[in-house]
């Protein structure tokens, strides 16, 4: 059972029977690829290594200074494919069974406020077809808390605007309807109705939403580019990202007052307690509430 048929049994594994996205097996096969790199130079199988010898493999990534976040990643990883190795491959003992990931605090993701978005949305320059494009895109993805990659590959076929809801393919192909506000739905009706209708559409692209000059959807990183621009246009200094967005519309719902159930509906969150991260409250609200009615204050 060597290396190379051991991983790329595990690459159709993830991707047929788990139904992983694309980024996703990539992230996994990285992960043991690294696994591979420490394990093969000594002679040693993937259904060789003990439970000691993880352990030794976790300090040698550890000695490539990676993150805490980063090291539970690559455990995550290496977890699932003795997994594959127990289910497909009948392996009896397995050696992450009892290895335990390093302990992480939870971290309270950046977020901008309303004004802060509305600054960032209204920069865009709506006298291109481009800037049309940008504002719809920008729109959807705060309004709907979409991943950017569930932004790219939205589907023309996917939007129900007419009943104010679209359909999002999430991670591992999983489908939910996410609500549509008036704004978001209104600036996607002007693109589609006034700019993408006018573009000449690479064969097979038709059914997605935004697309490029070239007539291909737009991809991760273009999105990236362009909220970049935008934040350097205003002079905005936070480091965001298409993701930023997304945790923005979480914890604007939540600040609201919004159902957390509801909203993990919304984001597309198997577990609760990942949507429990955006219940945190602003310090300035906390003081003016002990203001307000502590009797001592």
């Amino acid at each position: 059972m060597d290396w190379k048929t051991t991983i790329n049994g595990f690459k159709h594994y993830l991707r047929l029977e788990r139904a992983m996205s694309a980024n996703t097996v990539e992230a996994y096969l990285n992960d043991v690829t690294k696994l591979r790199q420490f394990s093969e130079p000594q002679g040693i199988h993937p259904h060789e290594l003990t439970s000691a010898q993880i352990q030794d493999f976790l300090i040698w990534i550890n000695g490539f200074g990676l993150s805490a976040h980063s090291q539970a990643r690559i455990l995550s990883g290496i977890k699932t494919f003795y997994l594959y190795m127990a289910l497909e491959h009948g392996l009896h003992e397995n050696p992450t069974a009892l290895i335990q990931a390093p302990r992480l605090g939870r971290k309270i993701p950046d977020v901008l406020n309303v004004a802060e978005i509305d600054r960032l949305i209204g920069a865009v320059d709506l006298s291109t077809p481009e800037g049309m494009r940008n504002k719809a895109m920008l729109e959807v993805l705060y309004g709907c808390g979409l991943r950017v990659s569930e932004l790219v590959g939205l589907k023309i076929s996917n939007l129900f605007l007419d009943v104010e809801f679209i359909k999002v393919e999430g991670k591992g192909s999983k489908e939910r309807l996410v609500p549509i506000g008036a704004q978001a739905a209104k600036y996607l009706r002007i693109y589609l109705g006034e700019v993408r209708v006018h573009q000449k559409i690479k064969p097979g692209n038709e059914d997605f939403v935004f697309l490029n000059r070239r007539g291909a959807p737009l991809t991760r990183v273009m999105v990236f580019l362009i909220i970049k621009d935008l934040a350097a246009a205003i002079g905005l200094k936070k480091r965001i990202s298409p993701h930023t967005f997304r945790h923005s519309f979480a914890s604007h719902l939540v600040e609201g007052g919004a159902d957390l159930r509801a909203v993990q509906e919304m984001l597309g969150h198997e577990s609760i307690t990942t949507t429990e991260i955006y219940t945190h409250v602003d310090r300035d609200y906390l003081r003016s509430v002990i203001t307000q009615y502590h009797p001592r204050s």
